[in-house]
């Protein structure tokens, strides 16, 4: 008989059917740790059938996406093997929701962080830096959720497209690269890395300090979502999106 608890089960129901839902937590009420303890609890379910950790992201780590969203502070949850996508691949919009797409900037971990961790650690665990872009589909009604909601919906994850790795230079600031989103050919924002907590290191730092102390710690070999640099845009089949960035090499995707 399973323990499950049915706010879960409704998250997890929500996915699968492919529909909007009601605000599990409309009073904000529940707490970060009872929030998490909810993910988590969803994240066991998919492991469960088959489902692997590839990696974690951090979300609203922009001030343009805490205004957006109505949440002022950095969250996390997890990557899963069956969402990430090839650089120029098709992302298939039918099991999701209301797709949006927003860009990040990415890490690939070439040794654990466990811990409390600087920027210094940070940036030297990680191996490789790479353009991404994150497809994010909120479980519930017109993406209007609280900090309880979007941390137990593993903050709106969906899908993550990998572009180019980079390895780790001492030579540039992430902070200084350069960012222009394209949709359809049409400029959608500009950015710089700074717009990711003031330093996308930074945010490392706070993922896998926060991950630590969540029992999740980072580890070789997994990818970090650092956060998005601007606003995510909504995408629908036949669009096709296109991320430049300053040194770290260009991303395309397409949707169906």
């Amino acid at each position: 008989m399973s323990t499950m608890d049915p706010r879960t089960v409704t998250l997890l129901a929500a996915e699968r059917e492919r529909r909007e839902i009601d605000r599990i937590d409309p009073q904000g009420l529940v707490g970060e740790d009872e929030a998490y303890r909810l993910q988590f609890e969803g994240i066991a379910d998919k492991l469960a059938r088959g489902e692997q950790i590839v990696g974690l992201k951090t979300g609203l780590t922009s001030k343009a996406k805490q205004q957006t969203m109505g949440v002022l502070q950095p969250i996390l949850g997890h990557l899963l093997g069956s969402g990430l996508v090839a650089n120029g691949g098709v992302v298939d919009t039918k099991p999701l929701i209301h797709p949006r797409a927003e860009p990040e900037i990415a890490f690939r971990l070439g040794r654990d962080l466990n811990g409390p961790t600087t920027i210094a650690q940070a940036r030297a665990a990680a191996a490789t830096v790479m353009p991404a872009l994150e497809i994010i589909d909120s479980r519930f009604k017109d993406f209007k959720f609280g900090l309880g909601d979007v941390i137990a919906d593993n903050t709106s994850a969906a899908r993550v497209v990998l572009g180019p790795e980079t390895p780790v230079s001492s030579d540039y600031e992430l902070k200084l690269v350069g960012m222009v989103y394209s949709k359809n050919g049409e400029v959608m924002a500009t950015a710089s890395g700074a717009a990711i907590l003031g330093d996308p290191w930074e945010a490392l730092a706070w993922l896998a300090t926060r991950a630590s102390e969540l029992g999740r710690p980072l580890k070789a070999g997994q990818v970090a979502l650092a956060g998005a640099l601007t606003d995510a845009v909504f995408v629908h089949p036949g669009d096709a999106v296109r991320l430049e960035f300053d040194r770290l090499g260009v991303l395309d995707a397409s949707f169906s």
